[in-house]
């Protein structure tokens, strides 16, 4: 995408295009989104796990019609996952294969050539023609040394190829980059970044979400259970439930017959929004005392 050219006219037509795909922005998460489009520049998500980070970037590539590129990182990813690499095999076959007909000069210009480039998802998003959206998901999840392998490519688009050169975009990629901020990120990474914080949704918001994702449920129900959902997040959890799991107990409960929610139907169908027993057990201990 050239400079001139952009995805939303304004910040009203980016929560439009989203609540098109069911995806519930407020005017922070659409201003931001707008601002990234319009200034070109990455936006780094930051959050607990759950919050709906990644989802907004599937959600723009799908309102917008753009292609997505994932990156997931973990610990290790380096630059033939990230980047590129060569395709080994096929190099030393054609080693193999013109080493009595060539000088060592003319393989070596053969086999560092596109024919034997194989590329990863930075590089597959900077050389794409067709309009792309790129997710870096759990960025925190790298190693610092490993945050190098972006600079590049949030600064200018573009990735060094030593055999082939610069690799510049034809078209400038709208970049999301989430972290469940496990870690401090480096200030060089955060510079080149827009900031969206985003935590659990207010009540009302969420049950707006559960509306939007759950056919058949009413708001009454849905504001019931968003409400749940939130006084379960404030006890000492190890993992508090994320919206997609809000999601998937609704589904559950409607599944099951509930118009409502009471606490034996809440222990009943825990294992729904909590992960863990040690959770599990608090949640409901909680419940015991608080109906004692």
């Amino acid at each position: 995408m050239s400079a001139n050219e952009h995805r939303f006219e304004s910040v009203a037509t980016v929560r439009e295009g989203l609540r098109s795909v069911d995806y519930l922005a407020d005017d922070g998460i659409a201003g931001v989104v707008y601002l990234a489009d319009r200034l070109q520049k990455p936006v780094l998500v930051e959050g607990p796990a759950g919050t709906g980070k990644t989802e907004l970037a599937k959600s723009v590539a799908l309102a917008t019609g753009a292609r997505l590129i994932r990156l997931q990182c973990y610990e290790g990813l380096d630059e033939s996952k990230a980047l590129y690499e060569w395709n080994y095999k096929k190099q030393l076959l054609r080693i193999q294969a013109e080493r009595n007909a060539a000088g060592w000069s003319e393989i070596e210009d053969d086999i560092f050539s596109e024919e034997f480039l194989l590329t990863r998802p930075l590089l597959e998003a900077i050389r794409a023609d067709e309009p792309v959206v790129l997710l870096v998901d759990e960025v925190d999840r790298v190693e610092v040394e490993t945050e190098a392998l972006l600079l590049e490519v949030l600064s200018d688009y573009q990735v060094s190829v030593p055999e082939l050169g610069t690799v510049s975009a034809t078209q400038i990629p709208l970049v999301f980059l989430t972290s469940n901020n496990t870690r401090e990120l480096s200030e060089a990474l955060k510079r080149r970044c827009l900031f969206l914080p985003m935590d659990y949704p207010s009540i009302e918001r969420e049950r707006d979400i559960i509306l939007a994702r759950v056919p058949g449920i009413d708001a009454a129900f849905a504001e019931q259970i968003a409400r749940v959902v939130r006084s379960i997040r404030s006890f000492d959890l190890k993992k508090p439930p994320s919206v997609s799991e809000s999601l998937d107990w609704a589904r559950t409960l409607l599944l099951l017959g509930h118009q409502s929610v009471d606490g034996d139907v809440t222990r009943d169908t825990l294992p729904m929004l909590l992960k863990y027993q040690q959770d599990i057990e608090a949640v409901r201990s909680e419940l015991v005392v608080k109906e004692a």
